[in-house]
């Protein structure tokens, strides 16, 4: 709590007095992040042409923000909260979030238990492509837009591939 008072200006009981412990610091950082990873996956899909740019786009968005926002994204992936239920519960509201925006795309005739499990399936290529890319970050000079760019493509060609083939049972 002392290097964020520091680091916003303020005295750290100032920001006790917006927050009352690092958990509640984390849990709002934890929806601050999810809501602008909604926004931003949102509003690329929306503008997108056609079904394989949505999954791009989605993607995209997804992926900038990672690669742009790496100390957050570490928030968000950077450790296990298996004993803390708390905080593994707004983490899964995060999922959850991501999984219901994607839910409606996912437009293949199916049930709406399948078509859910499919999007949480593409949550969990996302997120594991995330870890993946913080764990392992390329040495490379590329900016923060190539990367995203670049992992975007690749986990939609991955997506596009299986969501093609996709039937009702």
């Amino acid at each position: 709590m002392d290097d964020i008072a520091e680091a916003a200006g303020v005295t750290k009981p100032l920001v006790y007095q917006h927050f009352s412990s690092k958990r509640a610091l984390y849990l709002e950082l934890v929806d601050s992040i999810a809501q602008e990873l909604l926004i931003a996956v949102r509003g690329a899909v929306m503008r997108a042409d056609g079904p394989r740019q949505q999954v791009e786009m989605g993607f995209a968005a997804y992926f900038k923000l990672v690669t742009t926002r790496e100390a957050e994204f570490r928030l968000l992936y950077g450790r296990d909260h298996a004993d803390d239920k708390e905080l593994g519960r707004a983490l899964r509201m995060v999922e959850d979030a991501i999984a219901e925006a994607i839910d409606p795309l996912i437009a293949a005739g199916l049930d709406d238990d399948h078509r859910r499990l499919l999007a949480y399936a593409v949550v969990g290529m996302a997120e594991g492509a995330s870890r993946r890319f913080m764990a392992q970050r390329p040495t490379v000079a590329d900016s923060a837009d190539d990367e995203a760019q670049r992992l975007a493509q690749r986990m939609a060609d991955l997506a596009w591939a299986g969501l093609r083939s996709v039937h009702a049972d």
